[in-house]
């Protein structure tokens, strides 16, 4: 069944299809991101995925909606992108370090994990699903091959049924069960410890803050759980273990002044971003995103230190000392 807005479009309106695709603009965006790991990336797919929807919109049938027919080729533009990248954790890279004074040259390519960053208007279906934009649940899915991936995200996450899912993908429901069942099953041997409630991880994160500015390294042992990891892209060294992790942060981190200023909906919560003290000025060095465990330990401090990602942050490049 067509509508005035999709005749307007058929007919080759582009405000008209302007209108047509902006409400399912940001979730088809997350959407990628989910199967890419990577905000540049998810971009890309959404870009091709908008103008191969542009190009092929007279043969929009009308026998499913609009958002399927997207999720179709969006779909379609995140596996080929997912089939080209060697994706994505430090933690597969290298093996982490057991000392802090060399770190390495950081690796320019593409291939790291990337944090979400929402916006003040995200739509509520996005907002209601910020857990499954988690930097740890969006690692987690990074272990399973694309089309798996792409299965659990639409059965899981975007509820779509199996049907329309075998319809996305262009294959059976019987490949379909069998993916998500293997998806299942991959992610909760790599999924980490479950996230805790909202209120409680605040807390932690506040606890954090004062320590971090503190530089106190004693206060931070009870925070951090015995296994931590901290990783910090685009430098290939990483620590595993509170030891290793604190060691780190003593002799290394805490060599400078540091302030935090929290930043809100980065891969679905609040994140902290980094100003360094350096030549008479706190800069923004790196953005930290902290995964805080059902017990209210943080197990991984993912630390960005990326001059693009930090520069394209909505937040000043220098923090006022007195703030």
């Amino acid at each position: 069944m067509t509508t005035p807005l999709l005749d307007a479009a058929l007919s080759g309106d582009e405000r008209a299809f302007a209108r047509l695709v902006d409400p399912h603009r940001r979730e088809l965006e997350a959407y990628c991101y989910r199967m890419l790991g990577s905000a540049a990336d998810a971009q890309d797919a959404l870009q091709e995925t908008l103008l191969a929807a542009w190009r092929g919109l007279a043969g929009f049938e009308g026998r499913s909606s609009i958002r399927t027919w997207l999720f179709r080729i969006a779909s379609r533009a995140s596996l080929r992108i997912a089939e080209q990248r060697t994706r994505r954790l430090s933690q597969e890279r290298h093996p982490p370090l057991d000392q802090w004074a060399e770190l390495g040259e950081p690796v320019a390519d593409d291939g790291w994990l990337e944090p979400w960053i929402g916006r003040d208007d995200d739509p509520e279906e996005v907002v209601s699903r910020r857990e499954s934009l988690a930097l740890a649940y969006v690692a987690a899915l990074q272990h399973l091959p694309p089309n798996q991936r792409a299965v659990l995200i639409l059965r899981d996450v975007l509820v779509f049924s199996a049907s329309e899912t075998a319809e996305l993908l262009e294959t059976s429901v019987a490949s379909v069960t069998s993916a998500l069942q293997r998806a299942r099953d991959t992610l909760a041997r790599h999924r980490p410890a479950p996230a805790g409630m909202p209120d409680e991880h605040r807390a932690v994160v506040d606890r954090f803050v004062a320590a971090f500015e503190a530089r106190d390294v004693a206060a931070l042992v009870d925070l951090l759980a015995e296994d931590v990891q901290f990783t910090m892209p685009p430098l290939p060294a990483w620590f595993a273990g509170r030891q290793a992790v604190l060691a780190f942060f003593e002799h290394r981190v805490f060599a400078t002044a540091w302030r935090q200023l929290r930043i809100p909906q980065v891969s679905g919560r609040s994140a902290l971003l980094g100003y360094q003290e350096r030549d008479g000025a706190f800069r923004a060095s790196a953005l930290q995103v902290l995964h805080v465990d059902e017990d209210g330990r943080i197990s991984w401090i993912a630390s960005f230190l990326d001059p693009a990602l930090l520069a394209a942050l909505p937040h000043p490049a220098i923090l006022r000392a007195d703030r």
